[in-house]
């Protein structure tokens, strides 16, 4: 007789209805979990007049969440793989609540700064993002591509939907309570989400079963494209890192980028909106591009189309031109993100994805922050954003470059399949 942890673990399959009821909830406690990284902006000026520090101070939190929140995805997802993703996320609404009601009881920016790195980023939200999007993974088989991108826009819902909220509290309660209030209510939903996540996937659970796709035949998953593991994990990091820092340019600088150019920071933040907005459509659209033609080419095209709205900001910087463009930049690169995690999913083993998918989303992450400063390095440099546009260009096609080589592996593999363990 099967024991019931036995039972837990093989009852579902991929693509059933489970899988979707458990995307569902992915959604749902992404969009929880992901509040940390958006609330803190919203609170700096607050924070900065109440401890009266510079500008500069009062960012240095967003920059030590992000931080922890990349080297967090690699701890989460290793005990993920180890665990299930319940425990986890369990452990996550526990560190997030106390890092939340921590960072509103600090005392100066130094306590601040530090509940937000470790407890909200490396401990609390870490665990719902890069542990939940390999777990998606493992959970579906045809609409693999899909289910990751709805997965992933939970980070984007959760940018669209918290900050209002959070400005809403801070002007009727003020910061502090406002910080008190999300960690009991975050940590209590976070954590009753979680129960939910008890199943292991079918794909770690039970042994993998071939099956048709649109990737390839059956490949050695003990050699991706042909090279070692470290190897291919090493390029995709380096991938994740360029293409990110052509991402930041526009994300994180096209608020005083429309300030230098006249129009005023409120169009600006219109514009971070409406590309945020188009982003969490192209992550649908790219997943379900990614389930025809695979991840490594989705990956490809969008580092393409992203590629082209970069150069369409140096010619135009018309008010309506900007809007257009900023719509199209977020159209074009919200799927690039997602398509990482597919290819890990496709060509390295099931058992290690929480902690591959987190190294390489970690290297994302590293990838925004580095192109946010760099961005703003070069305008310091050169007393233009033009120069800053170029260097994202430039970054961008690095990226190009190692998708288009690890394609080109996959084809020499075509003609000449290698010999070993094969896995589907």
């Amino acid at each position: 007789m099967k024991t019931s942890e036995t039972s837990e673990t093989t009852v579902h399959a991929a693509d059933s209805r489970y899988a979707m009821l458990r995307l569902a909830l992915t959604l749902l406690i992404m969009t929880v979990g992901s509040s940390g990284m958006y609330v803190v902006s919203v609170m700096l000026p607050a924070v900065q007049a109440e401890f009266g520090i510079d500008r500069a101070a009062a960012s240095l939190p967003y920059t030590w969440l992000m931080l922890g929140f990349g080297f967090g995805g690699v701890l989460m997802g290793r005990l993920a793989d180890r665990f299930g993703v319940m425990w986890p996320l369990l452990g996550g609404s526990v560190f997030l609540a106390a890092g939340y009601i921590a960072t509103g009881l600090s005392g100066g920016i130094v306590s601040f700064t530090v509940a937000q790195a470790l407890l909200v980023g490396l401990l609390g939200s870490s665990a719902a993002f890069a542990p939940l999007v390999a777990d998606t993974s493992l959970w579906f088989v045809k609409r693999r591509g899909i289910a990751v991108a709805v997965c992933a826009s939970g980070n984007y819902v959760a940018g669209a939907i918290w900050p209002p909220i959070a400005q809403h509290f801070i002007e009727t309660v003020g910061w502090r309570q406002t910080y008190i209030g999300m960690g009991i209510f975050c940590g209590i939903a976070m954590a009753l989400l979680a129960l939910f996540f008890r199943a292991r996937p079918p794909a770690v659970a039970a042994a993998p079963v071939s099956h048709a796709s649109h990737a390839a035949a059956p490949r050695d998953m003990t050699r991706p494209f042909g090279l070692s593991m470290g190897s291919a994990q090493a390029l995709l990091c380096v991938a994740a890192v360029a293409c990110c820092v052509a991402m930041a340019m526009p994300q994180v600088h096209i608020v005083a980028y429309c300030g230098d150019l006249g129009y005023g920071p409120a169009r600006g933040a219109q514009m971070l909106s409406l590309m945020l907005g188009f982003g969490v459509v192209s992550r649908l659209v790219s997943g379900a591009i990614c389930d025809r033609i695979g991840g490594l080419r989705t990956l490809l095209l969008g580092g393409v189309l992203q590629c082209i709205a970069l150069l369409l900001f140096l010619p135009f910087d018309g008010l309506a031109s900007l809007y257009v463009i900023s719509a199209l930049f977020g159209l074009f690169q919200g799927g690039l993100v997602p398509a990482y995690a597919i290819i890990v999913r496709e060509h390295f083993p099931p058992k290690e994805a929480g902690a591959r998918v987190g190294t390489v989303l970690m290297f994302s992450l590293f990838g925004m922050a580095l192109g946010g400063w760099m961005s703003g390095k070069v305008f310091d440099l050169t007393g233009s954003y033009h120069a800053a546009f170029v260097n994202g260009i430039g970054w961008n096609l690095l990226n190009l470059c190692i998708a288009s080589f690890l394609l080109f592996r996959l084809y020499r593999l075509r003609l000449r399949p290698p010999a070993g363990p094969v896995s589907a």
